[in-house]
């Protein structure tokens, strides 16, 4: 074996298609048409990068008339970087081909495209010919979700025989240029577990999820214990023993692991969500992810580690680790594989690497990249602003690269898919499996278990509580009752007690008409008070975070304020605002500054919304203005999104809010037509008569260059809504 465990990486890159729509991931995520993002790639310190040659891209009218441009310009710059190139040439498509993954010249015309790629990079030395065969296979041929969308086990293991055969005939092809080349073959591995009426299922699915390797390791013949399915689901005898006479085993096993990749079948159908509801093979069952329904965690990725080395006795690498959460989890996700990994290696299994999968992220896989709906998972970089953004998973890339202990107090905590609150129906209890020991854990030094500490116990406060706990993020309280923020002794007493990494100042911002009306003390004081948090936290070297408005701006513009835009107030509280910013940043550099809309959320019972839907919900008229524009900014959304930017890093200045842009008159009907309410009953108003106190921007939509990372308006407003039906509020 190598002398240590290596860290590769990997780019999302699927052309998949629908009926006769085709999605890209790569013109989604710019690495097409973006420079520099090699060079961010090789700062992670990967050894490999699993990197798109792609048949469709390269050769879509075939070999004679291809474009190699855009290879020649990347792939000599990697291997110029010290990060060698995974040449992936088909990943979750199905090539130009007329006929696809059914088409009689499949395997012909990709093993054609293989051996022009060898010849003009000779060099190259590690190829992935199909991405997931078997999972791609399953999609397209068995589940009717890509193109051919069939649905039969026929199709299906039509599908991945011609998969499997372009890949032996696209080795053979390069090896001819090059007898070094390696087959990296991946595939999704997971375990699935049911009831004791789903034995027979289970067994079966248990053995289904092999057959990519199976086949190119000549292992499927008389005896197998899929022999007798895929002679009845009528596949011809000398298309499986073609693989006998022609093996192409693997150099190393891919494995792709995920959190559904681990399966629970259930015939108590009742127990479930419909959603998780179907019908195989004759039965009727549940089929939910294990992490969603035992209450004992499975064996992970470890136990499967352990399973593929006892069947193939072949090199082993993880080729794709990555999970769509908040932040602390993507770490903790990744932490726990590299650890099971290492693991293995101990106890002498061949594990060669680990590969962070979608460096750039990746859209639209909540529904299987079936619809062009803009759900974006980040990766080790956010690709949502003007520049690829790093994230907290960059850092940790960068120390488990060399070796290097990560001390990020996050990793203290336990996954999601290990929290109480994971379940999506009662938890099933398997007495067998609870005497089984954990999964591995990080390995996490003292030092981490430092806290959030967050100061202000208003809504805003609450909220920021609330999700911590979900999240399993370590915080402490501080009341600014309890403490007298103007005070640098007091704060420095704070931080010595608690030690925590972070400082979140959420008390909650003053009424803007009250502000301009009496000048309160209280906001007239929240400048020097910030900045005398910020200066504490550059003496203790701790992060922090404060919060402004968009009543920086004055509205004399028709298009979205961005962070570089110079502020210029029109009221008191505006101009008391863009003070703050300019202390805290002055105090230090390092810390972040948050400018959100105007907030709605679970926490306040009080805002706009909410007294909106009551006056409605009892059909009496509610006046707003048709003339002011701005943003607004769920609460939810805002607390996670700030979390995540904490545990990244960031700093300085940054705009929040839902993207959309309404009136307050258009944010109250909005919101009604979701509630089932009377919209007529919204009397839209010029500013003018609603006798505010404080001048308003007419315009104070907000952008961001830097991190446009919340959901829609659309969306924040329907999950509002609900929150406030399962409380049974008045009306709704």
């Amino acid at each position: 074996m190598d002398e240590k465990l290596v860290l590769w990486g990997g780019l999302e890159c699927t052309v998949n298609r629908v009926r006769d729509r085709f999605f890209s991931q790569l013109d989604r995520n710019g690495h097409v048409t973006r420079e520099g993002d090699l060079e961010r790639f090789a700062s992670l310190g990967i050894q490999a990068l699993r990197y798109p040659v792609l048949w469709e891209r390269t050769a879509p009218r075939g070999v004679e008339h291809a474009n190699w441009s855009w290879l020649d310009a990347r792939l000599p710059g990697l291997r110029a970087l010290g990060v060698e190139p995974v040449a992936g040439l088909l990943h979750h498509g199905s090539g130009p081909l007329r006929g696809g993954l059914l088409d009689p010249d499949f395997a012909t015309h990709l093993a054609a495209f293989a051996r022009a790629v060898a010849q003009r990079y000779p060099w190259l030395e590690h190829y992935t010919p199909v991405n997931e065969p078997n999972t791609t296979a399953r999609f397209s041929g068995l589940y009717g979700v890509w193109h051919p969308h069939g649905t039969d086990d026929r199709t299906y293991l039509q599908a991945l025989i011609n998969q499997c055969k372009a890949t032996v005939y696209s080795m053979r092809e390069i090896r001819k240029v090059n007898s070094r080349a390696k087959l990296v073959q991946t595939d999704d591995l997971g375990k699935t577990q049911g009831t004791p009426a789903m034995a027979k299922l289970v067994a079966f699915y248990n053995e289904r999820r092999w057959l990519s390797w199976d086949l190119l390791c000549g292992m499927i013949r008389p005896g197998h214990a899929l022999w007798q399915y895929l002679m009845d689901a009528g596949i011809a005898v000398d298309d499986v023993l073609w693989f006998v006479d022609n093996p192409c085993p693997p150099d190393i096993i891919g494995i792709n692991y995920y959190i559904t990749s681990e399966r629970w079948l259930d015939d108590r159908v009742e127990n479930y969500p419909e959603a998780y509801r179907c019908e195989w093979y004759g039965h009727r069952l549940a089929d939910i992810e294990t992490a969603r329904a035992l209450e004992s965690p499975t064996g992970g990725i470890g136990a499967l580690m352990d399973e593929a080395w006892q069947r193939y006795r072949l090199p082993l690498a993880v080729t794709e680790a990555h999970i769509d959460a908040t932040r602390q989890d993507q770490m903790r996700w990744l932490h726990e594989i590299w650890s099971a990994a290492s693991d293995a290696r101990e106890r002498g299994i061949d594990m060669r690497a680990v590969t962070v999968w979608a460096l750039l992220g990746s859209y639209d896989w909540d529904c299987l990249v079936t619809d062009d709906r803009g759900y974006y998972e980040s990766g080790p970089f956010d690709v949502r602003g003007v520049q690829p953004r790093e994230t907290a998973l960059a850092a940790l890339m960068r120390d488990l690269a060399a070796g290097r202990p990560h001390g990020h107090p996050v990793l203290d905590g336990t996954g999601w898919w290990r929290r109480p609150g994971r379940f999506l129906c009662e938890p099933v209890v398997d007495d067998a499996r609870s005497a089984l020991p954990l999964p591995a854990r990080p390995r996490i030094s003292p030092e981490t278990a430092r806290p959030i500490l967050i100061v202000g116990s208003g809504s805003l406060g609450r909220a920021f509580t609330e999700i911590c706990e979900q999240r399993d993020l370590r915080y402490k309280k501080a009341a600014c009752d309890d403490v007298d923020l103007t005070d640098a002794s007091a704060i420095d007493r704070l931080i010595e007690t608690h030690l925590p990494w972070t400082i979140i100042d959420a008390a909650d911002l003053i009424d803007v008409d009250e502000a301009e009306r009496t000048g309160v003390e209280s906001l007239r004081c929240m400048p020097a008070r910030a900045r005398t948090l910020a200066e504490a936290c550059t003496r203790h070297g701790t992060q922090y975070m404060t919060f402004s408005s968009d009543f920086v701006f004055d509205g004399m513009r028709a298009h979205p304020y961005v962070e570089t835009d110079d502020v210029s107030p029109i009221n008191r509280f505006g101009s008391i605002m863009a003070d703050l910013e300019a202390q805290v940043l002055c105090a230090c550099p390092q810390a972040l500054v948050v400018r959100t809309g105007s907030l709605f959320g679970p926490c306040d019972e009080v805002n706009f919304l909410l007294r909106a839907l009551h006056a409605l919900s009892q059909e009496r008229p509610f006046e707003a203005a048709h003339d002011l524009t701005f943003s607004p900014t769920y609460v939810p959304d805002l607390v996670h999104a700030c979390l995540d930017l904490l545990i990244d890093a960031e700093a300085g200045i940054l705009h929040m809010s839902n993207r959309g842009a309404v009136t307050w008159a258009e944010f109250a009907i909005q919101a009604a037509t979701i509630a089932q309410m009377d919209a007529d009953f919204v009397h839209a108003r010029p500013v003018r008569d609603l006798r505010f106190v404080a001048a308003r921007p007419a315009y104070s939509v907000l952008a961001s260059d830097r991190a446009a990372i919340l959901p829609t308006l659309d969306s924040a407003l329907h999950r509002y809504v609900e929150y406030l039906r399962a409380l049974r509020k008045p009306g709704l």
